[in-house]
């Protein structure tokens, strides 16, 4: 069976509008709505997926076809997941203090083709936010009530028509962890203008990652929000990337001319900005918005800058500079720290220049955005870390190796 709605496309927003008027009825597009679709159960044996020691399990599922008479409508499609009842009566709410009742979850990265590679630990995660036991009564193994949701959306996600797969069990082995607020999403500047120019992949040397704003509350759920890099662009182009393994699949480039910037085309030309000079790369990495303007601050040159500490008796460890051609304002080093030591970045041979602060923590190392004579830095834990500096804003990064 299908159900047949009217309703009004707006074009230039590319938003849906419902019509209740009848009158309209032979003038509007009709929205064909399917009302069944199958999600297949993912082939895994007889066994459980170890949710700790795996990273995916790849669900596929029919395509439902909703039309407008013209075309197709592809939907955008949402697992979900009731990990404790099997049931799917009220969905958890992160943004809600009070989740009495919730019983399913459904996980934050949505789809518009039908397989994808589903995030173990966001399959764990579910469980972990329903879950109200101890940790010693926690599952050593899980049956997981697994659906999909399809529906059509418009230009501000807003969603219309929504229908259900059925419902498949997955076999699970879960691990117990405790629940932290997502990581920024970070993105990565690569190309001519940045680093050495190269285009490689080593970090520091070859790509410099975009920079939390500091203030700025990123979705806890996604991690999404407002990211920047402030530095020297000397026109000769560069792109950012999502991530460093990804084969370029996630990327912004640009479109026919500098401020037209497209996201994830193959076929985008290097960003080249009109001139030389400083400049401010900010990306929404929730509403996909980038923008790049001059900088409309100055910033001083310095020739070396330093780490110091109890590590090397508060001494200059040197940095080394990203960029090397050009005006540089990024630095990075490579040294392994004890837990408790501590540290500040310095201007080499001088401090009169200096940045300390309290570290943020996240999933791989550690950020703090520098203030001029700020508190020492302590090291939470024992590692090798590369550390990355921006002197212009002040943002220091620690990433564990």
């Amino acid at each position: 069976m299908k159900k047949i709605y009217s309703f009004a496309m707006l074009l230039l927003a590319g938003a849906f509008a419902l019509t209740s008027c009848e009158d309209d009825n032979e003038s509007n597009p009709t929205l064909v709505q399917p009302t069944v679709f199958n999600v297949n159960t993912p082939s895994i044996g007889s066994g459980a997926v170890d949710l700790k020691k795996s990273t995916t399990v790849n669900f596929t599922w029919s395509q439902p076809t909703f039309t407008d008479f013209a075309a197709p409508v592809v939907p955008t499609y949402t697992i979900e997941v009731s990990p404790l009842s099997g049931t799917f009566n009220q969905a958890y709410d992160e943004n809600k203090e009070d989740n009495t009742g919730a019983d399913y979850v459904a996980l934050a990265q949505t789809y518009n083709g039908t397989s994808a590679d589903i995030p173990t630990d966001e399959i764990n995660r579910a469980l972990m936010l329903l879950y109200t036991g101890e940790e010693a009564n926690f599952p050593a193994k899980q049956t997981m009530k697994i659906r999909v949701k399809a529906a059509v959306q418009d230009a501000s996600f807003t969603e219309y028509f929504p229908i259900y797969s059925n419902v498949i069990d997955l076999n699970t082995i879960p691990y117990w962890a405790t629940l932290t607020a997502a990581d920024p999403e970070i993105w990565w500047l690569i190309g001519a203008d940045i680093a050495d120019g190269s285009w490689g992949s080593d970090i520091g040397k070859c790509v410099i990652p975009m920079q939390t704003i500091d203030g700025f509350e990123y979705d806890s759920k996604t991690g999404q929000g407002d990211i920047q890099w402030i530095g020297y662009l000397g026109g000769s182009g560069f792109k950012l990337r999502g991530a460093l393994d990804d084969g370029w699949a996630a990327q912004w480039g640009q479109g026919d001319s500098f401020g037209t910037f497209v996201k994830n085309d193959g076929g985008s030309g290097n960003i080249t900005v009109p001139a030389a000079g400083l400049y401010t790369v900010k990306l929404n990495t929730a509403s996909d918005k980038l923008a790049i303007e001059a900088y409309d601050g100055s910033a001083p040159v310095f020739d070396g800058m330093a780490i110091a500490g109890s590590f090397n008796d508060w001494g200059d460890t040197p940095m080394t500079p990203c960029s090397t051609g050009w005006e540089n304002h990024d630095w990075y080093i490579t040294t392994s720290l004890d837990a408790g030591a501590e540290i500040k970045i310095k201007q080499a041979g001088s401090w009169d220049y200096n940045r300390g602060g309290s570290f943020v923590q996240y999933g791989g190392g550690m950020y703090v955005y520098g203030v001029a004579n700020g508190d020492n830095l302590v090291i939470p834990e024992s590692a090798t870390y590369m550390i990355l500096f921006n002197d212009i804003t002040g943002y220091i990064r620690f990433i564990k190796q």
